[in-house]
């Protein structure tokens, strides 16, 4: 039986879906695209966002997934960067964009989808040139005729890095049809790593457009007969309301999430029953140990942890059991790679020892950058590639992160690891946000420098802080400055941009 597919609870038939992305495709391919394409997609979570991956299948065309909290000048970069031949957008997100900037590109839009545009408050009546000048394809489907061709080979996503420390590179990964459909390991990775079982519900409120959520999504309907529950934006208590509704059995989860969870007053959170529940798939960035133990004390043993990158794909898992024995871990490498632990020098380091870590995982496929102007061997090494993480593992081949190599502090000449700081930090009651990054100072080389976001009608002082976290830290690394923000420059995905706040 095959699954169906649903925005914030609202129904539709896999049947519908899979006829609507048939007729999307043979659109698409009057326009020109075709296999070794690229589309670019400006969208927020909704199901005819899975119509285009899909469309972009039977076409055998990449999708770059943009951001669309990015300004205009940033996404016009994307597209342009990765040769889109055209943007399919929300009509409400072309506003801002200037046609004169993609001369080559056509912007087709769907409508905002009612229930993105209550969820976000949109006037859908807004009116632009862009817009105007658009391909409508909603009024297009109601013409167009299925594609009569079978799916070609999976390109799959082409995306871009966050862009924190530059602008975006593109990650495109080399297609070998002669080496079959790509397709085939999203629909290995929804049994083996998501372990879903038919007519299992798969939940996601994480945007879209982020590798994670997207790949999860992807395997969903890989595997066929799974529900998909998409919810526009991620609420607190709304993810419990639609977990208890909906009997939902599968979730991805990142540590923010879990974070707002756990600060809902304990009558609300008692409101909902969470026991159709699963398994819970958590990526983007650490999990603090303590707050996982509280999730699993709360949802029971179902949760993992993956790390993951847009470059490699899902490289460890860890389950619930193997956390509460190995806290702080990420778990092992799942079956088929590789991991390493390398020096500066690219020499093997002992377990236990702290190093970049190298992953080889051969079932995703190798990529080049884009609009890259570093030298790539400096993250590669035989088969294994590195982005830049610092780790170790220890004697049973568990994966333990300390930080990103770009976000380590080096003070007084001692490496302090900014996720060490704020995974005890963000515990504080006062706190809602917080990120540690370093500063120049005349003494050290490096100071530690907190940015924190307060609960509603709080503020907290450095002294405060220096008291929580006296006993929990070394003394060497307290912060020495503290900027109070109102909110903090993170992604929903849990990855924040601490380039912005070292020029606020």
């Amino acid at each position: 039986m095959l699954g169906n597919l649903y925005l914030d609870g609202n129904l539709t038939l896999r049947s519908d879906f899979e006829s609507r992305s048939k007729k999307l495709a043979s659109i698409l391919q009057k326009q020109g695209i075709g296999q070794g394409d690229t589309v670019a997609v400006l969208m927020r979570n909704d199901v005819k966002y899975l119509e285009v991956i899909q469309a972009c299948r039977y076409l055998g065309s990449y999708f770059v997934p943009l951001n669309w909290h990015s300004v205009a000048t940033e996404i016009e970069h994307i597209v342009q960067d990765s040769g889109a031949k055209i943007l399919i957008a929300h009509k409400d997100l072309v506003h801002p964009l200037n046609d004169q900037n993609l001369p080559e590109v056509l912007v087709a839009i769907f409508p905002t989808a009612t229930e993105v545009a209550e969820s976000y408050q949109i006037d859908v009546t807004t009116r632009s040139h862009t817009s105007d000048m658009a391909l409508d394809l909603e009024l297009a489907l109601q013409t167009a005729k299925q594609i009569d061709s079978e799916p070609r080979p999976f390109r799959g996503m082409f995306a871009y890095t966050s862009g924190s420390t530059g602008r975006p590179k593109g990650i495109k990964r080399k297609v070998d049809d002669s080496n079959g459909d790509k397709y085939a390991v999203y629909q290995g990775l929804a049994r083996s790593l998501m372990q879903l079982t038919a007519n299992d519900r798969f939940y996601v409120a994480a945007p879209i457009y982020h590798s994670a959520p997207n790949t999860l999504s992807v395997c969903s309907l890989a595997a066929s007969d799974i529900d998909i529950y998409l919810s526009t934006k991620f609420d607190p208590e709304h993810f419990l309301d639609a977990i208890d509704k909906y009997k939902i059995t599968h979730i991805y989860i990142v540590p923010t999430m879990m974070i707002r969870l756990l600060k809902l007053p304990q009558t609300i959170r008692e409101k909902y029953n969470v026991s159709s529940l699963k398994y819970a798939l958590s990526t983007g960035s650490a999990c603090p140990a303590d707050i996982k133990s509280a999730m699993i004390e709360w949802f029971g043993p179902i949760f993992y942890e993956s790390y993951g990158a847009s470059e490699i794909g899902f490289m460890t898992l860890i389950s619930s059991s193997e956390a509460l024995e190995k806290p702080g871990s990420v778990g092992k490498i799942v079956p088929g790679g590789a991991i390493k632990i390398l020096d500066e020098n690219k020499q093997e380091l002992a377990p236990k020892q702290s190093g970049l870590i190298y992953v080889d995982l051969p079932m995703f496929g190798t990529f080049d950058y884009t609009n890259f102007d570093g030298e790539s061997s400096a993250y590669s090494y035989q088969n294994y590639t590195s982005v830049g993480d610092i780790g170790f593992l220890d004697d049973e081949g568990y994966l333990f992160i300390n930080d990103r190599q770009k976000d380590m502090i080096i003070s007084g000449g001692a490496n302090i690891f900014p996720l060490e700081i704020e995974s005890v930090l963000i515990q504080m009651d006062d706190i809602v946000d917080c990120a540690i990054f370093g500063a120049p100072d005349p003494e050290f080389g490096e100071m530690v420098v907190a940015a924190v976001q307060c609960q509603p009608t709080r503020k907290i002082t450095l002294a405060q802080m220096h008291e929580y976290l006296d006993g929990k830290l070394a003394r060497f690394k307290f912060p020495r400055k503290l900027d109070i923000h109102e909110k903090l420059p993170r992604e929903d995905s849990g990855k924040i941009f601490k380039q912005k706040l070292r020029t606020l």
